[in-house]
Order: C-alpha cells, then structure tokens, then sequence
C-alpha cells in the first residue's frame, strides 16, 4: 500500500510531534493540525512544532477539528493517502470538571474526521483510543475481543464512542479503520498533566508528589518510540473483514466490514512504586510521598494483551522503564536546563 500523504490531527502533541517526525524521516509528506490550545503549556507544543517546520515535507494548519466549516474546506484543499487522528482532549480527572471539551474536541472533532475521510476517499483512518476504554473489566491483560461497555470516566466514554463511530463509517461507507488503544505513554517531549512529568517536576522542586491509590497502581507504561513504531507499521497495513465475524457470537475486536483495534502496550504490568523508584534514581534523589486514595475515574491496574498486534504487524513494545524514565529525565534536564 503506497502512503504517502498523511493527515495528522494534534501534530504539535506528545504522540502526534514524534510520528510526524517519524514519518517525516521516511519520506513522507506530513499536513499536521494543531490549535496549540492551553490544556497544557503551549510553548512545550510550540517547541515541538519548531522541530517539524523546518521540514519542506510539513505543513502545519492552525484550526479546531471541531469546526465543521474549516475541516470540510482542508479535505476539499488536500487530497490524503491516511489520516492519524491524535487530537484530543487528554486526561481522565479533567473530563470530572470539563466534560464539555470531551465532546467538542472527541465527538464532534471526531466525525468532521470521519466525514471528511468519506467525502475525499481516504485509503486508510488510523485514529487513537485509549486502555482507558478498558474502565470496569478486570480480566487481564485487557484483549481487544473483550467487551468494554463500562467506561468509569467520560473520558474513556468518548474513546469507546470514537470506535462506534468508526465501525458505523466502516460499515455504511466501506471506509477502512483502525482504533489503537494506547496504554500509558511516557518518555521525552512528553504531556506535563501526566505523572512522569509532574513527579519529575516535584521531586527537582523539592516538592511532595501526590501517589494515587495509596501507590497500589499499577500501570502497563508503553515508551514512545514503542508507540511510534506500532502506529508507523498500523498506518500501512490496511484492515481487512473478518471473514469468520457472527452477529451471533460478536468479537469486538474486528468486524465483517474492515474495522480493527489494536491494544499497544509494552504487555508488562509495573507497580506504580517501582515506576518512582525508577525515576528516584534517574534523579539521583528521593520523593517525599504524599499517599492518596484512588481518584474517580482512574482505574487501579492495566495490563495489555499485544497478540493481534505482534501478528498481524510483527512488532512487540519493549522498552524497559529503565531505558525510558532515563531518556525522559535526560531530555527533561536539557529542555527545562536543570
């Protein structure tokens, strides 16, 4: 399948900024979005967006994909091989005090993405779930072919929206999909709401960091260039029906028209204590530790199950926390020069 022009939403973000340049480095032609909104700092998205224009391969549009009128008139301006939906409106405790820009940004964004993919003939709509559409299940690790109707935030909710959206498009209109539930990103240029970077942050200010659920958490945390990697591989392998689908025993993880999602995670489960452990040391310096109970909409563990993944695109994350926290530190202290 040749992809050669891609459309990536939320290109000045964590994920977007790394596969742009990813894609970028091999050859290919990259129109990102991005509103470099203030959800969080938005010279960190500015100075990563400062990495990829130099490129004659990258353009970047300064628009919402909530707004209906500016994404019909890019799709009409620009003819693209794949869209990678990145942009969202991130973090599970915000969606508790700002549900709206859930559905503005998720939803509504969502489908101008769907509906442009249908009206330009889009080869191929690779779009970003999340582990957190897992919410109540606790069998693990987390499978694709699991049900996941109990979403515990509205955060979560609108992910699983996301892949009802994208099998109704993939049904009515044959439009090929594919959903990746990201499990726990972490590592250099990343979000500063998340816990790496807020416990870096801490512990260099000398400042207590807040451990949820008494430090009982336990996370699959998956390193960037993982994330990357199985993105770059998904973008060029186009779903297939699954000839073997039944209404009467229906497998949420592929469909017969050519849906698919895929977990990826590092497929490793590490307690949320190691994860500080391991940063401790990277800082050459201890946490002071201030325990909290579990928050509403956060879940106490997640696990992922990557078999769809190695098979059908031959790759496994595997970076050890001890690789990546370091990477993130290192970076950490040359960007912020600490």
């Amino acid at each position: 399948m040749n992809i050669k022009k891609i459309f990536i939403t939320g290109a000045a973000g964590f994920i977007g900024f790394h596969l742009s340049k990813r894609l970028l480095d091999n050859g290919a032609t990259v129109v990102g979005l991005d509103n470099l909104n203030d959800y969080y700092d938005p010279t960190l998205k500015q100075a990563r967006l400062d990495q990829l224009t130099p490129h004659a391969e990258f353009t970047h549009i300064n628009e919402d994909m909530s707004d209906r009128r500016a994404m019909e008139q890019l799709f009409k301006e620009h003819t693209f091989d794949a869209v990678v939906n990145l942009a969202a409106q991130a973090g599970v405790r915000y969606s508790l005090i700002n549900p709206h820009s859930y559905i503005n940004t998720n939803i509504v964004g969502f489908v101008n993405i769907l509906e442009g993919c249908r009206h330009s003939g889009v080869k191929h709509l690779v779009y970003a779930s999340s582990s957190s559409v897992y919410g109540a299940n606790t069998n693990m690790p987390f499978s694709v072919h699991q049900n996941v109707d109990h979403p515990v935030s509205l955060y979560a909710a609108s992910k699983k929206s996301n892949e009802l959206m994208a099998h109704a498009y993939s049904h009515l209109f044959g439009l090929k999909t594919t959903g990746l539930r990201f499990f726990t990103v972490y590592g250099p240029w990343g979000r500063p709401d998340m816990a790496l970077f807020l416990f870096t942050k801490a512990i260099l200010e000398d400042r207590p960091i807040d451990v949820f659920n008494n430090g009982k958490m336990k996370r699959d945390f998956t390193y960037i260039d993982d994330i990357v990697e199985g993105v770059y591989r998904v973008i060029h392998r186009l779903p297939e029906p699954n000839t073997n689908w039944t209404g009467d025993d229906p497998d949420p993880g592929t469909s017969y028209c050519p849906f698919k999602t895929y977990n990826i995670g590092n497929n490793n489960q590490v307690e949320l204590m190691r994860y500080i452990e391991v940063l401790e040391e990277c800082l050459g310096k201890k946490a002071e530790k201030n325990f909290m109970p579990l928050q509403p909409g956060d879940v106490p563990a997640t696990f992922a199950n990557v078999d769809d993944l190695v098979r059908d695109v031959d790759f496994k994350p595997n970076t050890p926390i001890e690789t990546g926290i370091k990477n993130f530190v290192d970076w950490y202290r040359s960007y912020y020069k600490v």
